[in-house]
């Protein structure tokens, strides 16, 4: 029988939008799925951008995220391939945009999405759940069955603005729901060389995450923009790419860390 693979499982969050935690999510996961990795996107945002970027029309399936996290079906269930060698997704679908509210009702709601990925533990050895831009409640479910949290950070001003919060809801989560809950990785996303801004935003989130900030940087560049509307993680659509080298060299990282 086969060994059972140790599962790291990662919260991508950031609340404020447009970060490049979609982006992050599909790219990272496409890179390390190319490395001989299993890896499953778990898609938490309703616009469900992360499965459309990966190829898949979430309004064809009967079942989605939205079960998971309502109607207590296993993820096993509603995993889906992608087109991509190692590569998998759980679709999210607008359905998503209500879920907050109906589950406001429900007995151990933070925990419907820990024990939903229980179905799939050694299945994968890399999940990536890409978080709505928002600290609720079905963040707050990433977070409870999460391993590790990995922060994309814009390099624009106003950077980590709102970071305060986050780590405020982590340690929540860490006292009530899962002891072993930590940013592992913080990664700085749009980077622009020829602006000074850029440098002085990374040396400020340098200082304030030293022992976790990545050395990869992931730069600003059209192909990176361009590759979700083909359905496509940038390491499919244009492998020879800055973004693609800058996610094959994050993980790397994320490997060796």
């Amino acid at each position: 029988m086969e060994d059972e693979r140790m599962m790291r499982v990662f919260a991508v969050a950031n609340q404020k939008g447009g970060v490049g935690k979609t982006t992050t999510t599909t790219s990272l996961g496409a890179a390390l799925a190319e490395r001989g990795n299993r890896v499953l996107v778990v898609d938490l945002d309703p616009q469900g951008n992360a499965t459309t970027g990966l190829g898949v029309d979430g309004r064809q399936f009967e079942r989605s995220v939205y079960d998971v996290l309502l109607n207590d079906i296993p993820m096993v269930d509603v995993v889906e391939p992608t087109g991509f060698q190692n590569l998998f997704v759980a679709p999210a679908t607008l359905d998503l945009a209500g879920v907050e509210q109906e589950l406001t009702s429900v007995i151990s709601r933070e925990l419907r999405l820990k024990r939903a990925l229980e179905s799939v533990d050694g299945d994968f050895d890399f999940v990536f759940m890409d978080c709505p831009p928002s600290l609720g409640l079905i963040t707050i479910n990433a977070f409870a069955a999460a391993t590790e949290i990995l922060v994309p950070v814009q390099t624009e001003f106003y950077a980590l603005e709102g970071l305060t919060q986050l780590e405020r809801i982590i340690g929540l989560v860490q006292r009530n729901l899962n002891p072993t809950l930590r940013i592992s990785k913080v990664v700085l996303t749009m980077f622009d060389s020829r602006n000074i801004l850029s440098a002085d935003v990374a040396a400020e989130v340098r200082r304030h995450f030293p022992d976790v900030l990545c050395k990869t940087v992931i730069p600003r560049t059209v192909r990176l923009a361009e590759a979700p509307s083909f359905g496509q993680p940038i390491t499919v659509f244009d492998p020879n790419s800055k973004g693609a080298k800058a996610y094959r060299a994050l993980a790397e990282e994320i490997m060796n860390g």
